[in-house]
Parts: structure tokens; C-alpha cells; sequence
């Protein structure tokens, strides 16, 4: 770990302090020290290791990746390489890395370091795999090999072409942590971080905060900030009132019914942008009521999700149509439209079941990434259930404590689960959570054992399908089937925001998700 320089620490106890008085009244952040409100405390700061975007909006600023996306785009541009070649079967990438740049601790990045970074997530036998496990390592399972051409150039061998690549890349589980950290911290190098960002890591203090500070030899320029202090604050009426009474500086993931009252008020501004999320619940298909297709579709036409959208989340997002979000408009289908709110169809196919009063439990979060006001939108949901015959009984957790729950799977646990996914390729999610192959014991997130062979061959042929036109013909087509098949409750797209002080500037939001603070200011 870093040791704290007496400056540092001096301003991450004028934060405390500050943090302190906040209930209490007006009170101040220290200056060009910027204040996040986090939605939830990380689980981790290895970049390899957590799926979370409440810990990767950390991780961005900590480290970089070979290619990272262009400021408000999901465009991608250099990083810590320079330039790249493709060749024209696709099966290799070999990347010309940028020279002079060094990780936290003081020891060099080259070409040997990103080998290190790919073999330790990705080889069983590599000595340093034990310090996972790697739940994303997915993005990466078509290289079959890294190879280290000379100190600033790498190349990568694919065993076949593999279409979302260079977005997985810029993605946070393609950032490059030191080597050498993971050597001396092993498992618990993700409470003793080192990459080569534009802030370094100073201290985690559990529960109360994590603080990072300037790096003042970044290889793209300091950053204006002096230091950053996320904050972990579950409640997001707690976040609410932090912000009112000058506790910190950003918040993310505003409630919905607050938004229009920062609107309002000439010291703060509001920050929105559109990306690709979906916020969806999971349903267990391997056992209980919704084993059976009808009460899948039942419950997808139960849900008067225009309402939710409306009246809970006050128009910060859109009804959701599919497992897709409308954001990959090359890739969507738009020829589907979501479940109407139609309750005697509900009813009726729950009868035609033989579902009428069964019991379903509930995992609903008491906040987490892009949760979309967890606790009253499950409420809701669980409303419209029990009004069309079905007995819902909701179990609220912790957001760290819910997915320990969710990820392993629900069978023997639960009916159905809260989850909300943002993603920069529309291959993440459902490769990820919708393929057969991606069941909790075979390492993915298929939490609710869905199961088409016809959508598994579709997914396996658009990610290595080159041609864009045909790559979005296949995803269309597995959206229509996976519409049909009702594997999940469709509910929501995000438009995400967040608040800042009206002393904060260069604040913006990316389509990823990421918080990217390199280049934020602070009066």
C-alpha cells in the first residue's frame, strides 16, 4: 500500500470532517479534493477480478488498458499502445506499446507485463491464477496465445475471429495492473492496487472510503485534481441529502424524484447521458413457476413497467423491449415491441399453468450498479405479481451480499432476482448470461439456467462474424427468440445521470458507464 503523504492525509481528514458535519449542515470538501458519492462499497480494486460498475468507475482512474474509448463515444483509441495491425484473418492483433511508461510503484510497463496480465487470467497453470478468479475472463477466451516480440510490441493469436475484441479491450477487465504488485500482494493485491493512471491508490478505509491522488507522472498529463475520495453510501436518500448539505461533490445514480430539484437549484448541475443498460429481473427456469414458459411470458405482461418507468423512475429511463438495449442501434431490433401491461392475459396464462398461488421468492438489492431505485421499483413488481395470482415474497440485501447470493445461480434459492447490466458490445451480455455454456457451474452468469440451442448457435457464430450487417442480422434474430422465450422480466433502459456541485467542471458521463475523472476540475 501506498503510505499517505502528510498532505494527503490532511486532506482525506478534511474530507471526514466535512463527511462529519454534513447532517449537521452546510459544510465544505477540501478544495480541488473532489468528493464521489458511491452507490455501493467496491469489492475489490483488481481490475480482473469484480463485474460490479460501481467498482470499475474506480478502476478507470487507478489504471489504463492497451486501448481505452474515446471521450463519449464508444469509439476506440489508443492508451498504453500507440497503434495497432489486424491481420486479415483476424486471428492476430499485434500492438506497438508506448514507451517511458511506468507503473505506480516505479517498475516499467512493456510488453512482458501485458503477457503477464493475460496469462494470469487466463492459463490454470500460471503461478498467479490462484490470485482470482476471473468471472470476465469470458471476454478474452478466444486468445490462444501472447507473445512478446520485443519490449514495446505484443501480439496476440486468436483461435478464431472474434468481433468484439477491441471493445473488450477497452473494457475495465482489459486494464493492466504492475506485475510486480501482484507478485508481492498476491490475492490481496486488489486492496493494494498499482496500474498506471492518472491517480494512484492512497488508502481504503472499509466501509468509509477509498482515496486516490494525482499522478503527477501520467504519461497523458497530470490530472487537475489533487486527489479523489469515493465515498461507498448505499442510501441513495442518504447520497441525496450528503449532496444538499455540501458532503461531496458527485453524485451518481440521482433517485429519480430528486433529479428535477438539483434541476432547479443554481449550485448544482445535473449530467445525463444515454448508454447501453438494461435492467431486467432473472427467472429461475430450472425449478418453481417459472420453469414454465407461460408464467415467464405471464410475468412479462403482468408488470405495467410504463408506470414503473413514469412514476418511479420519473422518465430517467425507457421501457425495455428485449435483452438488448436500444443504444446498439445497429444491432437492435427494433421490430419488437416490449410486453404490453395487459393483466387478464396474465391471469389467464398463469391459470392455463396451473400456477395460480404459487409461491415466488424475491431478491431485490438494496442498491447496486445501475440499479434503477431497487427497493421501490421491487416493490412495484411484486404488486403487479400478486395481483395476478401469484404469492411474492421479497429478501433485500446488501449489494455485495446480493450478488454472492444471485451469481452462483438461484436454484435452490430463489424465483427470481433484481440484476442490471451496462455493456459496451451487444455480445457481453447475453454471451455472458444467456448461452447454456454460461451457467453458474460452468463460471457465467446465466443465474436462471436458460437454455436454446438455436440461441447458443447465434451467439457462437456473431462473435466471430466479421460483417457487420450479418453480425446484426444474428443478434436481431437471437433477440426475437429470446423475446419469445421470456428467460428474464424485460423492464427497463437507463439514461444514466448523476449531479455535481456547480464548482466542479469538465464532469462527463460515458456511454460505458466509466467514471473518467482525468481530466475534471474543481474550483
Amino acid at each position: 500500500m501506498h503510505k499517505l503523504t502528510k498532505g494527503i492525509a490532511a486532506l482525506a481528514l478534511a474530507a471526514t470532517a466535512a463527511m462529519g458535519f454534513a447532517g449537521q449542515g452546510s459544510a465544505q470538501t477540501p478544495p480541488n479534493v473532489l468528493v464521489v458519492g458511491q452507490i455501493a462499497e467496491p469489492q475489490s480494486l483488481d481490475p480482473h477480478t469484480v463485474t460490479a460498475a460501481n467498482d470499475f468507475r474506480i478502476l478507470v482512474n487507478l489504471y489504463d488498458g492497451l486501448v481505452r474509448n474515446k471521450p463519449g463515444t464508444l469509439e476506440i483509441e489508443p492508451s498504453l499502445s500507440t497503434d495497432w495491425t489486424i491481420s486479415e484473418d483476424g486471428l492476430t492483433y499485434t500492438f506497438n506499446l508506448r514507451e517511458g511508461v511506468k507503473f505506480q510503484d516505479g517498475t516499467d510497463f512493456n510488453a512482458e507485463a501485458v503477457k503477464f496480465n493475460f496469462d494470469r487470467m487466463l492459463h490454470e497453470d500460471d503461478p498467479y491464477h490462484d490470485t482470482g478468479p476471473f468471472p470476465l475472463a469470458f471476454f478474452f477466451s478466444a486468445i490462444t496465445d501472447v507473445a512478446v516480440i520485443d519490449d514495446l510490441t505484443v501480439r496476440f493469436t486468436l483461435n478464431e475471429p472474434y468481433a468484439p475484441f477491441m471493445s473488450n479491450l477497452a473494457s475495465p477487465t482489459g486494464l493492466i495492473i504492475s506485475p510486480e504488485a501482484v507478485k508481492q500482494y498476491g490475492k490481496d493485491v486488489g486492496r493494494n492496487p498499482v496500474g498506471t493512471g492518472a491517480f494512484k491508490f492512497e488508502e481504503w478505509q472499509s466501509n468509509a472510503r477509498v482515496v486516490v491522488s494525482r499522478n503527477d507522472d501520467y504519461w497523458d498529463g497530470a490530472p487537475p485534481l489533487e486527489a479523489v475520495v469515493f465515498r461507498p453510501i448505499t442510501d441513495a436518500n442518504t447520497r441525496v441529502a450528503e449532496m444538499l448539505s455540501g458532503g461531496i461533490d458527485v453524485l451518481l445514480e440521482t433517485p429519480p424524484d430528486t433529479v428535477a430539484t438539483f434541476k432547479d437549484d443554481s449550485k448544482f448541475k445535473v449530467v445525463e447521458a444515454a448508454g447501453p443498460h438494461l435492467w431486467f429481473l432473472i427467472l429461475n427456469m430450472k425449478e418453481g413457476p417459472f420453469a414454465d414458459v407461460r408464467v415467464r411470458q405471464a410475468a412479462n405482461y403482468a408488470i405495467n413497467k410504463q408506470s414503473l418507468v413514469d412514476n418511479v423512475l420519473q422518465g430517467t429511463a425507457d421501457v425495455a423491449a428485449g435483452p438488448t438495449p436500444p443504444a446498439f442501434n445497429w444491432a437492435y431490433n427494433d421490430d419488437l415491441s416490449p410486453y404490453p401491461y395487459d393483466p387478464d392475459k396474465a391471469r389467464q396464462l398463469i391459470k392455463d399453468a396451473g400456477a395460480e398461488g404459487a409461491d415466488v421468492t424475491f431478491y431485490v438489492t438494496q442498491g447496486g450498479s445501475g440499479m434503477l431505485d431497487p427497493i421501490p421499483m421491487g416493490t412495484a413488481i411484486q404488486a403487479d405479481l400478486n395481483a395476478v395470482g401469484l404469492n411474492v415474497k421479497i429478501e433485500t440485501y446488501e449489494w455485495n451480499t446480493f450478488l454472492g447470493k444471485v451469481n452462483p445461480g438461484l436454484e435452490g434459492k430463489a424465483d427470481m432476482a433484481e440484476m442490471a447490466w451496462m455493456t459496451s458490445d451487444p455480445d457481453t451480455l447475453p454471451f455472458l448470461a444467456l448461452r447454456t455454456e454460461a451457467w453458474p457451474d460452468k463460471g457465467g452468469f446465466n443465474s436462471g439456467y436458460y437454455s436454446n440451442p438455436e440461441v447458443d448457435a447465434l451467439l457462437d457464430k456473431a462473435r466471430t462474424e466479421t460483417d457487420q450487417a450479418e453480425r446484426a442480422r444474428l443478434y436481431k434474430e437471437m433477440q426475437a427468440i429470446v423475446y419469445e422465450d421470456a428467460p428474464w422480466l424485460f423492464v427497463a433502459n437507463w439514461k444514466q445521470n448523476a449531479v455535481t456541485t456547480s464548482a466542479v467542471g469538465n464532469f462527463e458521463l460515458q456511454p460505458d458507464f466509466s467514471l473518467v475523472l482525468r481530466d475534471v476540475t474543481k474550483n
